[in-house]
């Protein structure tokens, strides 16, 4: 495909489509967040009049802050894990501060991968959008906040005392599963009735490679394909189920079949044909 095909022109504009629309969705978290935090502390029950003017001149003094020091970092940018996690605890501070909500952290590890800046700053908005989103719809009071690493990607697991009723599927999730998978990630959500909602997320740290050619493999079909392509690029058996929808069974049928069609001994060779 040409750059200058009109197929390439319409892929760019979507992408910028898709770029602007995120920006626009973390801008709107940012500042939710700011305004949860500056209602909190002016309905604060425990602070006078005086204290609650001046807590809230804090919050919007450290929001301003943070603004300008988030537009002077480019994204090519490493940052520690430690200090992307410290900067998300000191945005989510004031609202937990003020507010009926208690957020716990659990620090990740200190010898974690570092963050590229794009990965970093992504985090902390699909956190923060998360946080809301349990606070508003599940009525949770307590929110559980955990960061680690496996050394290829970023893991979030968030969990909260709410109702339980949260779904995958909810239009309320919707905007966290697009940003996760803007970034090539995966989301899991597990309620159980009267317990609490726990949302588990993975980001990979380096960009997932482009589509990798099959053509000259064989006559494969559309779910050999899509399955080939998970294989190549590193997925187990229980991801590509859940990516695909369908079960764990069905996924190894079909990599008997793709081993058979391409002469292939093994899946390592199987992986190693596409290289």
């Amino acid at each position: 495909m040409s750059e200058n095909s009109p197929e390439a022109s319409e892929s760019a504009d979507r992408l910028r489509a898709s770029r602007h629309t995120r920006a626009l969705s973390e801008l709107a978290d940012r500042h939710a967040v700011t305004l949860e935090s500056l209602l909190a502390a002016l309905r604060s029950p425990r602070l006078g009049d005086r204290e609650a003017r001046e807590a809230a001149i804090t919050v919007a003094s450290s929001a301003l802050v943070e603004m300008r020091s988030a537009e002077k970092q480019g994204a090519d940018l490493l940052e520690p894990v430690t200090g992307a996690f410290a900067q998300l605890k000191s945005e989510l501070r004031p609202m937990m501060r003020y507010g009926r909500v208690a957020v716990e952290f659990v620090e990740p590890p200190a010898n974690g991968r570092a963050l590229p800046g794009d990965v970093a700053h992504a985090a902390r908005a699909v956190v923060r959008s998360a946080v809301l989103t349990l606070v508003d719809s599940a009525n949770a009071r307590r929110v559980r906040v955990h960061w680690d690493c496996d050394g290829l990607h970023l893991l979030m697991h968030l969990r909260d005392d709410g109702d339980g009723e949260l779904g995958a599927h909810d239009d309320v999730l919707r905007p966290i599963a697009d940003h996760v998978s803007a970034f090539e990630g995966r989301m899991g959500v597990e309620s159980t009735l009267g317990w609490g909602t726990e949302i588990s997320i993975a980001v990979p740290l380096d960009p997932v490679p482009a589509p990798l050619a099959v053509d000259d493999l064989g006559d494969l079909s559309p779910r050999e394909t899509e399955v080939l392509q998970h294989l190549g690029r590193g997925a187990r058996n229980a991801a590509i189920a859940e990516e695909l929808g369908i079960s764990g069974h069905t996924v190894k049928f079909h990599i008997s079949n793709l081993l058979r069609k391409t002469g292939a001994r093994s899946r390592a060779e199987l992986i190693a044909l596409l290289r």
